[in-house]
């Protein structure tokens, strides 16, 4: 390991909150080198990714010119990786072209539809180019996950509550929807109905998953990322809670994400599959 060559890394969306985090941890990381950082806030243009990210001159600036970065990446002795902590509108896009580039694409931006993943995932295994989708980075959100299905065998009624800051785009979050994916692949249905419900208020009780598992979503400003699973039986309630304090919690489920897409030949979704 000590001979090889570092794992060159682009960032797209380097000038936001998670993309500075992730540029901070490659910085630490002796395997890795910030190839390029990209970013379409104007006012970033140019300027250190290091100094904007808050961990000193990396002489990396950022640019928004996001094809000819890719091309430079793919032209690279070892293996290009991209990051990409975006928007849920420019994802899919962003993620292809890395694919046929040839370029490793680690996702962090929820949003991606079921069809768009399907559709990455057979274009990274004809292209033999391997990616990942990791709703969740935080290992604690994997345990969590673990312990749900583990209660999900014993408890009919459940129901997801994720809660964000007011910046996050799309909802409900995308580790919601894992989560109640992994609940409903244990092959029963949740939450049986009692009463003949009615909305005064549409979307009052949340939206409905996979075999009836709702899922509520809330945006205030001061949060960052949390979520509960609540189990719910007579005379009891079984609740799982996930609480982030600090993005930098992401960044070892990031680092180990970059070292492992360099492995593979296809998309794997979620981070328990490469733990």
């Amino acid at each position: 390991m000590a001979n090889q060559s570092p794992i060159p890394v682009v960032v797209n969306g380097a000038g936001g909150k998670m993309g500075r985090e992730v540029i901070k941890a490659i910085a630490g990381a002796p395997d890795m080198t910030l190839l390029g950082a990209i970013d379409l806030n104007p006012e970033l243009l140019n300027k250190d990714a290091g100094e904007v990210a808050g961990c000193g001159p990396l002489e990396v600036p950022i640019t928004n010119q996001f094809e000819p970065m890719l091309a430079m990446a793919a032209q690279e002795k070892v293996l290009g990786v991209m990051v990409d902590f975006t928007h849920p509108k420019t994802v899919y896009d962003s993620v292809r072209s890395a694919i046929a580039y040839g370029v490793r694409p680690v996702v962090g931006t929820t949003g991606l539809s079921p069809q768009q993943i399907q559709d990455l995932a057979e274009f990274a295994e004809k292209a033999s180019t391997g990616c990942l989708i990791i709703p969740n980075f935080s290992i604690g959100m994997v345990l969590l996950q673990q312990a749900a299905i583990q209660a999900s065998k014993y408890f009919d009624h459940v129901e997801i509550i994720e809660l964000h800051h007011n910046q996050k785009a799309d909802a409900p979050s995308g580790t919601a929807i894992q989560t109640a994916q992994m609940l409903a692949e244990i092959g029963k249905s949740f939450n049986p109905p009692s009463v003949a419900e009615e909305e005064k208020l549409a979307g009052a009780r949340g939206s409905v998953a996979n075999e009836g598992i709702r899922i509520h979503s809330v945006r205030l400003p001061g949060l960052i990322a949390h979520q509960e699973v609540m189990f719910g039986a007579p005379g009891q309630i079984y609740t799982l809670r996930h609480d982030t304090s600090d993005r930098a919690c992401y960044m070892p489920g990031v680092l180990l994400s970059i070292r492992k897409v360099t492995q593979l030949k296809s998309l794997v979704y979620g981070l328990e599959k490469i733990l």
